[in-house]
C-alpha cells in the first residue's frame, strides 16, 4: 500500500509517495519534465515487499508546487537541498538513492555535498562536469537541432516528443506522464540547463573519481540521449562489481521499459550495500 502527501520546504510545498514498508529505504528521484509516477512499475513490485521506497515531485514538477525563487531552486545544487529536505523531514537514514537522467545529477550532487547514502545507482546520466566540452562528451546533442530539454514553453507536440524520447514504453507515453509532462514549469527547464551552461555544478567526474559510496550505472543499451562509450573512459571510486550495465531492448527509462530485469538489479544493489 502506498501513502501520499506533502513535506513543507522553504523551496516549495513537495508532493510525496511512499511504501508503508518498515525495511531499508530506496529513495527515487525522476528526470526532467516527469513526475514520481514514472517509477509506479517499483512501487507496484511485489519483490520490493521489503523495503521502503520513497518518490517525490522535484518543484515545478507533477503535484509539487512551482518553486517560490526559480532561480535558486531549478539548479542541480537546488534540488539536492530540495532532496535532503525530504529526505531529513520523511526520517531516511542513509537511503539507497536511485536517480534517473536529471535525477541521477541531482543525487550526485547530493553526495558530493556529503549526504550520506549507502549506495547509488543511476541511469541516463553521464557524470559530466559543467561545460560544453564535457556536456557534449556525455550527450547526444545535435547543434542543429531544437534543444527540448532546456526550452521554456512546451507545444503539444514538443510534450509529445519530449515524453516519446525519455519514458515512452513500446512506442506509447503513458497519459499521466504525458500530462505531467506539459504541467511542469518550464522555467525549470531553462533555468536548469541554463545553469549547467554557465558552470553552476559540481563536478561529477570528480564526484565518481573520489567519493567512496557504491556506485551503479544502469542504462539502456538504446539511450538516445547518452554516449554509452563515454561511462568507459571515467575513472570511479567505488563502481559496482557488474561494471557499467547496458540493458537491452531499453531506452533511456529502463525501470519502465524492462522492469522486471531493472528491478531485479536494483535490489542486488540495494542488498549487497
Amino acid at each position: 500500500m502506498t501513502e501520499t502527501g506533502f513535506v513543507e520546504t522553504d523551496f516549495a510545498k513537495i508532493a510525496f509517495a511512499q511504501s508503508r514498508a518498515e525495511g531499508s529505504a530506496i529513495l527515487f528521484i525522476h528526470g526532467n519534465s516527469s513526475c514520481k509516477e514514472v517509477f509506479s512499475r517499483q512501487f507496484e513490485a511485489p519483490e520490493f515487499t521489503g523495503h521502503r521506497l520513497i518518490a517525490f515531485d522535484l518543484p515545478g514538477h507533477g503535484a509539487s508546487e512551482d518553486a517560490r525563487d526559480p532561480n535558486r531552486t531549478y539548479t542541480f545544487g537546488g534540488y539536492a537541498e530540495v532532496a535532503e529536505v525530504v529526505a531529513d523531514k520523511l526520517g531516511l537514514h542513509e537511503p539507497v538513492i536511485f536517480g534517473w537522467s536529471l535525477g541521477g545529477h541531482i543525487a550526485l550532487e547530493m553526495l558530493g555535498r556529503g549526504f550520506a547514502a549507502k549506495g547509488l545507482m543511476i541511469s541516463g546520466t553521464p557524470p559530466v562536469k559543467a561545460d560544453v566540452e564535457s556536456l557534449m562528451a556525455g550527450f547526444n546533442i545535435d547543434p542543429n537541432a531544437e534543444n527540448l530539454t532546456g526550452k521554456r514553453d512546451f507545444t503539444d507536440a514538443d510534450a509529445l516528443a519530449y515524453a516519446t524520447h525519455t519514458s515512452a514504453v513500446d512506442g506509447h507515453v503513458d497519459p499521466h506522464l504525458l500530462a505531467m509532462c506539459k504541467r511542469t514549469d518550464g522555467r525549470a527547464r531553462e533555468i536548469m540547463f541554463g545553469s549547467i551552461m554557465s558552470g553552476k555544478a559540481l563536478d561529477e567526474r570528480e564526484i565518481v573519481k573520489t567519493n567512496e559510496t557504491p556506485l551503479a550505472i544502469v542504462n539502456g543499451r538504446d539511450d538516445v540521449f547518452i554516449q554509452s562509450d563515454y561511462f568507459d573512459g571515467l575513472s570511479y571510486a567505488a563502481l559496482w562489481s557488474r561494471r557499467i550495465v547496458r540493458m537491452a531492448g531499453a531506452q533511456h527509462a529502463p525501470f519502465l521499459q524492462r522492469p522486471r530485469e531493472f528491478n531485479s538489479l536494483l535490489l542486488e544493489f540495494a542488498k549487497g550495500v
